[in-house]
């Protein structure tokens, strides 16, 4: 069925949304095609890095965090035209719906296998667990609600002292579950990795259910920016003051470094696994910023960034499938074979001593969201313009 759809969209959220897949792929460019990370080199290591490789990771853990909030934002905009049990129902859907796609195609397209050697846990699993738990949790009174989320993304850092604890057992594995990365040996072969614990990251889903009553009709744009300002504002100046004195809300302690440049970083590096109170209000404070500013932007390039944020799981799908043909070309250019590849592992077997130099990443970062530009945007188009049930699930 086609007609014409008049959807009204915040086109600040899908602009934001829009930037933070855009930086994403640099982070996964970088997975695939940069030597030193293929080599085993941490990017946040001090002894190791470059002020420019850490930056290069340091500015993607904007994305998870940003998106996952603004999911919840999502949330909220889908809540205003369907009743609760409808939107329970789709919560339910839609998160199953994902954990089985972060299994299965994005699972092909990051190992270039079926072979489940290692696998895991990542961020689409959560994204999905997260709105399965919120599928139940919507039922909740609001204030109930509101309570518990500001609990689970302030209080989670007290459970820090029980992470070392985790055992190779299903208690383990629920407690992994909820709050620590582990990596969990099934056999001699298969390995399964929790990475993204639920706790933290459905509290900020939570929050952004809350964060999109910002955007009721009743609420001016000078009165919006205004609470954007204060909230950005208020939760980078909360960041600083509990990071100063290493006070609460992150397990890694800041330092005094071998130079002024790197104690700035040590400031800022702050625990993604899982994502510590610090490391929340270090990246979502500056996108409540964003979203003050950039409400009222709208030029070319604004257009363009904007139709990356409302097709961002078709293109979260398709750029780790092109990142992993452009490796495999790279590869393949440098004289390798197909035998060399070692299937099953982390990014299809690309080992140490493949790879190309960061300056290198950067480019072909650029070129392959250039290319995504143009399926998104046919997408983007297809999915205004039609009603079938299944678009809201891609």
């Amino acid at each position: 069925m086609t007609l014409p759809l008049q959807k009204s969209r915040v086109q600040s959220i899908d602009l934001l949304r829009g930037l933070v897949m855009i930086i994403m792929a640099l982070d996964h460019a970088r997975d695939f095609f940069h030597a030193a990370t293929n080599s085993g080199i941490d990017p946040l290591d001090f002894s190791k890095t470059s002020p420019v490789l850490f930056l290069t990771r340091w500015i993607t853990h904007f994305c998870a965090p940003v998106f996952v909030f603004l999911s919840g934002t999502s949330i909220y905009f889908v809540s205003q035209r369907k009743t609760k049990q409808e939107l329970s129902r789709f919560l339910f859907t839609r998160g199953i719906w994902l954990m089985i796609m972060e299994l299965t195609i994005v699972y092909f397209g990051w190992e270039g296998t079926l072979s489940y050697l290692f696998f895991g846990a990542f961020v689409i699993w959560v994204l999905g667990l997260s709105m399965v738990v919120l599928s139940v949790l919507i039922f909740l009174p609001r204030i109930l609600l509101l309570i518990l989320s500001l609990v689970i993304v302030f209080g989670h850092n007290l459970l820090d002292p029980f992470d070392a604890n985790v055992s190779q057992s299903l208690s383990g594995f629920l407690y992994s579950v909820l709050h620590v990365p582990h990596e969990f040996v099934i056999d001699s072969k298969h390995t399964f990795l929790v990475l993204y614990p639920l706790l933290p990251w459905v509290g900020v889903m939570a929050l952004g259910i809350f964060f999109g009553e910002l955007y009721k009709p009743d609420i001016s744009v000078q009165k919006r920016k205004k609470i954007l300002l204060q909230l950005g504002l208020g939760t980078i100046l909360l960041f600083v003051i509990l990071r100063s004195g290493n006070f609460y809300g992150e397990s890694f302690h800041w330092k005094t470094q071998s130079t002024e440049i790197f104690t700035l970083l040590s400031f800022i590096n702050t625990t993604k696994y899982p994502p510590s109170l610090l490391y929340l209000l270090m990246t979502i404070g500056p996108g409540m910023l964003f979203l003050a500013f950039a409400e009222q932007w709208k030029n070319k390039l604004t257009s363009k960034i904007i139709v990356y944020g409302r097709v961002p799981f078709f293109y979260y799908i398709l750029h780790i499938y092109l990142l992993h043909a452009i490796a495999l070309v790279i590869f393949f250019a440098n004289g390798h074979q197909l035998s060399e590849l070692n299937h099953g592992k982390y990014l299809g077997g690309f080992g140490p001593g493949n790879g190309i130099h960061l300056w290198q990443t950067y480019l072909l970062w650029m070129g392959a969201v250039v290319l995504l530009y143009f399926p998104c945007r046919w997408y983007n188009n297809y999915k205004s313009t039609h009603t079938n049930w299944w678009l809201s699930y891609l």
